[in-house]
């Protein structure tokens, strides 16, 4: 495996961001035969997983790998979780695939739109899983790009994400009213069957409980009927 002294846009070292993987660094680059052919490639390693994946080179902008943006449209993104909701479809299975083509496209623009999309659904209706899953993805990636661009902690920008998502005494505008449909999540887990079962364990104890209740009553009012007969 022999190292590379072609051009290449980006350099050893360098951050970058793997869509829907989030920030990396490039640790190499080298060349490797592949079926007959030298292919030169971008060892990256993904710190948010833990992970080196290699990437060819030629293939690094199709994939939509980037460079970290600067701080002013760091700070352009995460201005924007502020902004007034756009329309949101109450359709998960569609929201779900448009904002999962969002993060494939891994903007950091796009990236604070499915964030913002999400959050304010949620205050809504809770998310489905799927969604729950894709916005926690989101909000990772968004954090590590505004914390790198900005040369702040993960914390830090947490904490500057909640403050935009929830201004302090703002109410957030809805550009346009909710689209109103049947939000059928059918993706429930086991815990959600398991909560259903003990609630209606709980509402049988308490239907026992009033038909004891009811009972007791019976027997005193014939106990009272029976005192006033003997009078």
């Amino acid at each position: 495996m022999a190292k590379s002294r072609i051009k290449t846009e980006f350099k050893v070292n360098q951050q970058i961001v793997y869509p829907s993987q989030g920030v990396g660094k490039i640790t190499e680059i080298f060349e490797k035969e592949f079926n007959g052919e030298k292919t030169h490639y971008y060892k990256i390693y993904l710190e948010v997983s833990d992970m080196i994946v290699m990437v060819p080179v030629d293939k690094a902008k199709e994939l939509g790998i980037r460079s970290i943006v600067e701080a002013s449209e760091a700070k352009k993104a995460l201005n924007s979780l502020s902004e007034d909701i756009e329309p949101i479809t109450s359709d998960w299975k569609l929201r779900y695939q448009m904002n999962l083509e969002l993060l494939k496209k891994g903007s950091i623009g796009d990236i604070a739109q499915i964030v913002r999309c999400l959050y304010n659904r949620s205050k809504v209706k809770e998310l489905p899983i799927q969604e729950r899953k894709l916005y926690d993805s989101a909000k990772k990636l968004l954090e590590d790009e505004i914390a790198f661009a900005l040369g702040k902690t993960q914390k830090e920008i947490e904490a500057l994400i909640h403050e935009k998502l929830e201004p302090p005494g703002a109410i957030q505008k809805i550009k346009h009213a909710i689209i109103q449909d049947d939000d059928d999540d059918e993706d429930f887990d086991m815990d959600d069957e398991e909560d259903t079962k003990k609630r209606g364990r709980s509402d049988d104890d308490d239907d026992d409980e009033d038909d004891d209740d009811t009972e007791s009553l019976d027997d005193q009012e014939e106990d009272d009927f029976d005192d006033d007969y003997d009078e």
